[in-house]
C-alpha cells in the first residue's frame, strides 16, 4: 500500500501523481479507505497563505490483511481442553450453547411441525458447511453430514469436535422448541459420511455424550 510505504501523511497531488492516475480516481477510493478505517484525513504542509491542503496517511495498527493462523489456535484450544477428564461434556456443552446462539428461535406464536424443525437444522448445518441430506424415513429420522468444517482437527484422532457438532445440534433444535432432538452422532460411517440420528425427546431424559459404532465395539467383551 502506498500510504504505508511512504511512511508520511501524502496530498491527493502526490498520491495521484505516484499512482499515474487522475487527483478525482485518488479522491474517490481515499474517501473509501478513510471511511473503512485504514486511512486517516490530516492536514498537509502549509506553503503560504490559505487552508493547508488535504492529506492523507496510513492508520497506524495490525494490518487487516495480514496473515491468519485460525488452524493453530484451534488445535491449540482442543488440545487444551482434550487434556481435561471432563473434556467430552464441556465441548458438547459449548456446542449446545453455540448452536442456541447460531439458530433463530421461532415467534412464541409460530409452533414449528417435525418436519419443519429439522428444515431449519438442515439449513443451519447447510451454512456452516456440513453438505447435510436428510435421509431416511420418519421412523429413523437420519441427518447425512457429507463435510465436516473442521477436518483438519477431527483427523487427529480428537472426538471432541464431534462432541461439539453433537452438542450443536442439539442446542439448535431445543432452541427450536421442538419434540425432536439428535440423539446421537456416528462419525465416519463411511469416509465421506457422519450421520446424525434424530428422535422424539423424552421428559426428564438427558442425552449422554456422543456415540460412536467405534466406541460401541471397544465396549464389548
Amino acid at each position: 500500500m502506498l500510504l504505508r510505504d511512504a511512511g508520511s501523511e501524502l496530498t491527493i497531488a502526490e498520491i495521484a501523481g505516484r499512482l499515474d492516475v487522475h487527483p478525482n480516481t485518488a479522491r474517490f477510493h481515499l474517501e473509501s479507505l478513510v471511511r473503512n478505517g485504514h486511512v486517516e484525513q490530516v492536514d498537509g504542509p502549509v506553503d503560504g497563505p490559505g487552508r493547508p491542503p488535504l492529506a492523507f496517511r496510513a492508520r497506524r495498527g495490525m494490518h487487516p490483511d495480514g496473515p491468519r493462523s485460525y488452524r493453530l489456535l484451534a488445535a491449540i484450544l482442543a488440545g487444551e481442553l482434550g487434556a481435561r477428564p471432563d473434556a467430552m461434556v464441556r465441548a458438547e456443552q459449548a456446542g449446545r450453547a453455540w448452536g442456541a446462539d447460531l439458530i433463530e428461535q421461532p415467534a412464541p406464536d409460530q409452533g414449528l411441525t417435525d418436519v419443519q424443525a429439522t428444515a431449519r437444522l438442515v439449513g443451519l448445518l447447510d451454512d456452516l458447511g456440513f453438505a447435510p441430506e436428510q435421509r431416511a424415513p420418519a421412523t429413523d429420522r437420519q441427518l447425512a453430514l457429507r463435510h465436516c468444517p473442521f477436518l483438519d482437527l477431527v483427523e487427529t484422532g480428537d472426538r471432541l469436535v464431534c462432541s461439539l457438532h453433537l452438542g450443536l445440534m442439539q442446542g439448535a433444535m431445543s432452541t427450536l422448541g421442538t419434540p425432536l432432538t439428535v440423539e446421537r452422532l456416528d462419525p465416519f460411517v463411511e469416509p465421506d459420511l457422519c450421520v446424525a440420528h434424530l428422535r422424539a425427546t423424552v421428559p426428564g431424559r438427558v442425552d449422554g455424550p456422543v456415540h460412536t459404532s467405534a466406541d460401541t465395539e471397544r465396549s464389548e467383551p
